[in-house]
């Protein structure tokens, strides 16, 4: 079974001769303790074209020292030495759950040897007054054996400080201090495989950059500046691909948050592709934005039950006790129960099917060979901004048509309708922010005002049609169906206000001055 663990570290470089400074002068270290020399052996893994290391991925098998087994280290802030370490005991192969983690970068490529790093681990502990550890400091003397066919090898030796769990990342800094003090520098490399990476290149190949994040697995380089509309949109669809490719290990490890932020990537992708669909043939980007529609849905499958929960135990937390008739705790969380679909296993599922990684292969093509549309070439300033415009009119339309309609069914449709439209506003406005600046942020920070309060009335509506069923389910067993009354009103109430807020909201968000700074 994997583990994971945070990772906060720095490396610096060595040179020969260098002495370490006494660390007890740090503010809170008392003692260094020595703890030993460890001989390390480590292979790393990754693709032919490298894809892991693209993304500052690092997979490992290690031997030697007190956490030997398979290491998958994923990036978290880079620049603050920041990662998560997930572990898995010692075998022969690629353990099943670190093959999960890196399936959206690795696809159906072989994980082969690269790189083998010798190490000889010289650690000491620093530690409080009463014995506690505060970082781990190891001096490391590396050998690296490049194992494709281009060989290789390379030496250098290495500070490690890892700051122990939960620690105090302000140590880090003092410790820093006082290894600058003593000569001693940042590392040029991000981890050991990096420099191995560098340092054991042929000659002829040290001097070339790797592709750009986001640049696809074909190699091809991302575009410099956006011109034309086309390259906005395309880098705007790119940064989608990637949040979708970044989030894939975080929805596998159920990372809060992970899945709703996955879908909202689908929902921009499919948006885009909608409004701009006289940039990209849509002939070609539709048949996509189904599927991605499709794993919006699968992501969802629990998403909405938790959120719908949460929102009907909140509204329970709050009723007074003397208001609590019947077993409305236990009712409720039958029912939620009940409806759970366990989308845990099924969504990992779903991220393991051949028909995810198709809709993966799909987007990198289109991004590879983008279908362009007859203004794909126009200036940005004057296609991006009749979308965002026609996007807008769509949004009028339809809050028109809901505001004109009495308060019922039929009008809470209309509002639901017209919430989806403000969503696609918004993406497009937000989508068109590098190319039209600030008229387009202000524009989709209204349109992001709108669909909230319009969200919010729909999740009442949601939230009605769920306490209905729970009071019928009530009833039905000889239960007092009070408080589920009691509830269905406050969410009533609630409706009641955000559809007497629309009309003020949406006077601001429709505003002539808003769409005319969209015009240059």
């Amino acid at each position: 079974m994997a583990e994971t663990k945070r990772e906060i570290e720095r490396k610096y470089d060595v040179v020969p001769g260098t002495e370490l400074p006494d660390l007890t002068r740090v503010a809170g270290v008392a003692g260094v303790l020595d703890k030993g020399v460890a001989e390390l052996d480590a292979v790393y893994y990754d693709t032919a074209d490298q894809r892991l290391a693209a993304d500052s991925i690092t997979l490992r098998r290690r031997t030697g020292g007190d956490d030997a087994g398979w290491h998958l280290k994923l990036p978290v802030s880079l620049a603050q030495g920041v990662r998560d370490e997930v572990r898995a005991p010692l075998s022969d192969t690629v353990p099943r759950a670190l093959l999960g983690l890196v399936r959206s970068r690795v696809r159906d490529a072989e994980l082969a040897p690269v790189m083998r790093l010798l190490s000889a681990r010289d650690l000491s502990h620093l530690v409080d007054p009463e014995g506690a550890l505060l970082a781990e400091l190891s001096v490391d003397r590396v050998r690296a054996e490049r194992l494709t066919d281009e060989g290789g090898t390379a030496e250098w030796t290495e500070i490690e400080v890892e700051l122990a769990d939960d620690g105090d990342p302000a140590l880090l800094d003092q410790v820093e201090k006082r290894l600058r003090k003593a000569g001693v520098e940042r590392s040029r490399s991000a981890s050991k495989l990096a420099r191995a990476r560098a340092d054991t290149a042929p000659k002829q190949r040290k001097a070339k950059k790797s592709g750009k994040k986001g640049a696809g697995f074909a190699g091809v380089e991302v575009p410099g500046a956006p011109e034309t509309s086309a390259d906005h949109i395309l880098a705007y669809l790119r940064t989608q691909r990637d949040a979708l490719i970044e989030l894939d290990p975080a929805v596998r490890r159920d990372l809060p948050d992970s899945v709703h932020q996955m879908r909202v990537a689908t929902r921009r992708m499919r948006s885009a592709f909608k409004s701009y669909g006289k940039v990209l043939d849509r002939t070609v980007t539709d048949p996509i934005g189904d599927e991605l529609k499709w794993l919006a849905g699968e992501l969802g499958v629990d998403r909405d039950q938790e959120v719908l929960t949460e929102r009907l135990q909140t509204r329970l937390d709050a009723v007074p006790r003397t208001l609590l008739l019947g077993p409305v705790r236990g009712r409720l969380r039958a029912w939620a129960v009940a409806n759970r679909a366990g989308s845990r296993r099924r969504t990992v599922a779903v991220l393991d099917g051949k028909r995810y990684l198709a809709l993966l292969e799909a987007v990198d093509a289109l991004l590879a060979d983008p279908p362009l549309g007859r203004a794909a070439d126009g200036a940005p300033e004057d296609v991006l901004a009749k979308a965002v415009l026609k996007d807008y009119g769509r949004l009028a339309t339809r809050v028109g048509h809901a505001l004109a309609l009495p308060p019922g069914q039929e009008r809470d449709l209309a509002l639901h309708e017209a919430r989806k439209a403000a969503k696609r506003a918004r993406y497009a406005g937000e989508a068109a922010v590098p190319a039209l600046g600030k008229g387009a942020q202000r524009f989709a920070k209204r349109m992001k005002k709108v669909q909230t309060v319009l969200g919010d009335h729909q999740d009442s509506v949601v939230a009605r049609d769920a306490l209905r069923h729970l009071a019928i389910l009530a009833h039905a067993s000889g239960e007092t169906a009070f408080t589920w009354g009691l509830l269905y009103g406050q969410e009533e109430a609630a409706a009641a206000e955000r559809e007497r807020e629309l009309p003020r909201v949406w006077k601001k968000a429709s505003a002539q001055r808003l769409r005319a700074a969209l015009v240059p």
